[in-house]
């Protein structure tokens, strides 16, 4: 397919935060686990994590706490193997993710594909996350935060924090490039964190905001949607596997097409 081509022909878009508004918990901390039994991290960080999971779908992040994530994520990964994590993420996203969709995400989600719209996912968990999420549920970008590389391993040095005003310039910059028009696009999001996010389109949607996102929807009419339904996701990916081989398409990876952040993307990978 002429991807471009495809970009030109799209007037709008449908941009998803990814915890608690796609998937029922922390897709970061869920890999805890995991990172522990292959030696990245203590047993300390497992129980941090814990912790930050327990407060985080209780009562959703604040600044200050979404700062704190950023300055432990920057130490916590310094000198860890790409090649590793991906490998890692890989093996277990089935069983660690599984089951944490949001059956009412999916459908939405079909929804603006089957309305023509591109379905972007930005989350402020890291990119090797993001993305083998955001290609299981077939969105068509995927953005994450994006940590610097150097020989094959993590620096910590963070380039792109997708947070906050980072996932508005993010989605304003794909707009520009693929020609989206944002008033006319649509965002979803769980926290009052991503205020810049839901205010950069002309369609926000809360979904099971936290207590000020929710204040905030109400004041201004925004729709607010509560999800309660997860699915395995493995099951979505499946479906659409036989769909695109009846079909005669092929299902590649997430595209991406976004310059800036491609730019970050290839960081020390040279």
């Amino acid at each position: 397919m002429d991807h471009e081509g495809a970009w030109e022909k799209r007037t709008a878009a449908a941009f998803f935060d990814l915890d608690k508004t796609i998937l029922a918990k922390s897709s970061s901390f869920a890999f805890a686990r995991p990172f522990y039994k292959e030696g990245l991290i203590g047993r300390s960080d497992v129980i941090r994590s814990a912790y930050a999971q327990f407060v985080y779908l209780a009562s959703g992040a604040d600044h200050d706490q979404m700062e704190t994530m950023r300055e432990y994520m920057s130490k916590l990964v310094a000198g860890w193997r790409v090649d590793k994590v991906q490998g890692i993420v890989g093996e277990t996203l089935d069983e660690i993710v599984d089951p944490m969709v949001y059956q009412e995400a999916v459908d939405l989600i079909n929804e603006h594909k089957a309305a023509g719209r591109d379905v972007i996912i930005i989350s402020s968990s890291g990119t090797d996350i993001v993305e083998p999420i955001g290609e299981r549920l077939g969105a068509d970008l995927a953005i994450g935060t994006q940590v610097a590389i150097e020989e094959g391993a993590y620096t910590g040095e963070i380039l792109f924090y997708a947070y906050g005003e980072g996932k508005a310039e993010a989605m304003r910059s794909l707009a520009a490039e693929r020609g989206y028009d944002l008033a006319e696009s649509y965002a979803y999001s769980d926290s009052n964190t991503d205020l810049p996010m839901l205010e950069a389109v002309g369609h926000p949607v809360a979904v099971n905001p936290d207590s000020d996102l929710r204040k905030v929807a109400v004041a201004r009419d925004w729709p607010v949607l509560d999800f309660a339904k997860p699915v395995a996701m493995r099951e979505q990916a499946q479906r659409r596997s036989a769909v695109a081989a009846g079909a005669g398409v092929a299902i590649g990876a997430v595209a991406l097409g976004l310059t800036w952040y491609a730019r970050r993307r290839s960081v020390g990978r040279t």
